[in-house]
């Protein structure tokens, strides 16, 4: 059975104040999915980090916000997309202790092992794709 996409929104992404609204409505869509608090929390950290992203070294974009049922399993997709100035090195960029900034070089690499499914696209000049899920544990 494929996955359903059984609603969805999209945020922009250009401030501090956006960052805030994806971190909230990232919580309010865990809380509505029914997701522990564990899992809340590991989702909202992962959105916050990649929102900041998005922001700082994206320039700006958008998060797409997708709830999920795959055969009666339930899951939310977050979509961060950007038309920055792309990644060179993805798997030097997902690696502890490297950041092109002043950061700990934590964000991305941290990201995706807080979900259960991280991928990443980027291209050099054209923008950064970061798409992650995290499944509703059993009852």
């Amino acid at each position: 059975m494929a996955v359903v996409v059984q609603k969805h929104e999209a945020l922009q992404l250009r401030s501090d104040m956006d960052i805030v609204h994806v971190r909230q409505a990232a919580r309010a869509w865990a809380v509505e999915l029914g997701f522990n608090l564990v899992d809340q929390t590991k989702l909202v950290t992962a959105a916050s980090e990649l929102a900041r992203n998005t922001v700082g070294w994206g320039g700006g974009g958008t998060v797409r916000l997708e709830a999920l049922d795959d055969g009666g399993r339930q899951g939310l997709r977050l979509i961060f997309e950007d038309h920055g100035p792309g990644i060179p090195d993805i798997e030097l960029a997902l690696k502890d202790g490297y950041s092109t900034g002043s950061g700990l070089g934590l964000g991305l690499g941290g990201a995706r092992r807080l979900v259960n499914e991280f991928e990443i696209v980027s291209r050099v000049g054209e923008g950064t794709r970061v798409t992650i899920t995290m499944w509703k544990r059993g009852a």
